[in-house]
């Protein structure tokens, strides 16, 4: 078997890949255009990916292909009729990063909420360490105890993360962006009234027709001033144009992003705009790159091709 990487660096290159050596011949490059991936593929038994696009232009050529495997939960980037017509199998990767999505949700959320970054800065200032009361009060913060979480999309991510908001004393609610989702122990609203009731709202659902653009410059309108907005789902869900109109003009408190409409960040994304770390604070898509997150995908991975390595013996 001649196993194929084609871009590994998108997992990480501290994580330790040897355990596919044990299936054949393993081959790593670190990223792949299109074009190279298409000549790379040309002899490979499996292909192990992340982004990169999986359709007859790419694997027309690749007559010895029998797997894909996608270092991910979604699979957008597979043309999946082609994979089926052609017999190529496919598999991906769900629940690696649950508990570490909902941990940096959380992260998030008390980096705006207690005012973190102001905190820090005046200490590093010198400020406190000439002031006169070992308090400071200039910048007040609350708990989130009694306050409402409202999530946008339930499934495994937003579970988790109304567990955890409920440990911390929050009421939550929830929107279904299907309409089909019912979880158990927690009320589902529409999501105007989520919307005007939450004090944090999260965003943990999927790309899909549904939710394209679902947070805009109405939505933002309907919440609180009071609020706080985090996106750990997909980044076009937000318009981020009217995002930045709605935290200039204080029809929310603060955001928090960790995904966007263009990932690396466009130069010309209007959020660039405000560097204000107070009001919004963005990181480049790490919410599901723990270490320990990444390593279970791996093996996982890893899992998934010896047992299709059996099957076909």
């Amino acid at each position: 078997m001649k196993i194929v990487f084609l871009d590994a660096k998108t997992i990480g290159e501290d994580m330790d890949l040897s355990g596919f050596e044990r299936f054949g011949e393993v081959v790593r490059y670190g990223f792949s255009t299109p074009e190279e991936a298409r000549e790379r593929m040309r002899d490979a038994d499996i292909a192990i990916l992340n982004k990169i696009p999986v359709n007859e232009s790419t694997v027309g050529e690749a007559n010895q292909l029998k797997l894909v495997c996608v270092t991910a939960t979604g699979t957008d980037n597979l043309d999946k009729e082609y994979l089926a017509y052609r017999g190529i199998a496919w598999r991906n990767v769900a629940g690696y990063s649950t508990e570490t999505v909902a941990q940096h949700t959380f992260a998030m959320l008390f980096y705006l909420t207690e005012k973190l970054h102001y905190y820090d800065e005046y200490v590093k200032s010198g400020k406190y360490a000439g002031d006169v009361m070992f308090t400071h009060f200039d910048n007040l913060f609350h708990e989130i105890y009694g306050k409402t979480w409202g999530i946008i999309g339930m499934g495994a991510i937003g579970r988790r993360v109304a567990d955890i908001a409920k440990l911390f004393g929050c009421r939550v609610i929830y929107y279904s962006t299907s309409g089909k989702n019912h979880q158990k122990g927690y009320e589902r609203v529409e999501l105007d009234a989520l919307l005007a009731d939450s004090d944090v709202v999260s965003v943990h659902a999927p790309l899909n027709e549904a939710t394209r653009g679902l947070m805009n410059r109405e939505t933002f309108s309907k919440m609180k001033k009071e609020s706080i907005f985090l996106n750990l789902g997909r980044g076009p869900i937000v318009v981020e144009e009217d995002l930045k109109e709605a935290l200039e003009q204080g029809s929310i408190a603060g955001a928090g992003l960790d995904v966007l409409s263009q990932e690396p960040m466009s130069p010309e994304n209007p959020l660039l705009e405000i560097q204000d770390s107070s009001r919004l604070l963005i990181t480049p898509h790490i919410a599901w790159a723990s270490i320990e997150a990444r390593t279970r995908l791996m093996k996982t991975i890893e899992d998934q091709v010896e047992e299709f390595i059996t099957q076909i013996k």
